[in-house]
């Protein structure tokens, strides 16, 4: 038996909102309306200060072109070709502080498993140029959450302890905590978030210490053998 740390990518592992900004850019060429960044970038203005609960940058920038009545198949296609340079200068993002020495002190004691609803084109290269993408044992894209999350949880919960990390609690985290597992909430909405969660921080790298001591905790509870069924014997 032996922990399992599941890691959201968008908002959790990336940090910035270059691909978010690259999106509300793709919208506004297909529309041909300029002025729907500064719409959207008010919208995710208005989400980063609590002003407004959308659940994260990408929701914003949705709402606001469905409310404009802007076809789903315009959105969606601006979607796909904002993960296509993501990472570029059009859509830069960065990892959280220390990253690759926190990944280096648990790698070993625990599985890390990267769980998103986001397609893997752009991901796994963006992980490779921060010398992290080996330190992953899966990797699960378009995952579907929240409902495509419970499974992976399930069989990680087969192995052993659970800690699921992410900026979205309804999608990152509620399938967890339904199973049992264990949750961290990161990003705009941890300060201000009423759900229950095991620990949360403004970023990732605010939860270090607590989640090495997860790990350490979860690593001797897994190593206590399980005697019930031979003191049910007895």
């Amino acid at each position: 038996m032996s922990p399992t740390i599941l890691f959201d990518f968008d908002g959790t592992l990336a940090l910035g909102d270059g691909p978010i900004t690259a999106f509300a850019r793709e919208i506004s060429t297909r529309v041909n309306d300029a002025e729907f960044i500064g719409r959207a970038d008010a919208a995710l203005a208005a989400f980063e200060s609590g002003e407004h609960s959308y659940r994260d940058g990408y929701d914003a920038v949705t709402s606001v072109a469905v409310s404009e009545g802007i076809d789903r198949d315009v959105i969606g296609a601006s979607y796909n070709a904002s993960r296509a340079i993501l990472g570029s200068h059009g859509a830069a993002v960065s990892p959280p502080a220390g990253l690759a020495e926190f990944f280096e002190r648990i790698g070993d004691q625990a599985n890390l498993e990267l769980a998103t609803n986001a397609p893997g084109s752009g991901v796994v290269a963006v992980l490779q140029s921060w010398g992290v993408a080996e330190v992953f044992d899966a990797m699960h894209f378009s995952v579907g959450k929240p409902d495509g999350l419970e499974p992976v949880i399930a069989t990680a919960l087969d192995r052993g302890p659970v800690l699921s990390i992410g900026d979205i609690f309804e999608f990152d985290l509620a399938p967890a905590s339904r199973l049992g597992a264990d949750t961290a909430l990161v990003g705009a909405t941890a300060s201000r978030s009423t759900a229950a969660t095991t620990m949360r921080g403004a970023s990732l790298a605010d939860l270090y210490d607590e989640i090495i001591a997860w790990v350490a905790t979860s690593t001797s509870l897994s190593a206590i053998p399980n005697t019930t069924s031979t003191e049910r014997s007895n």
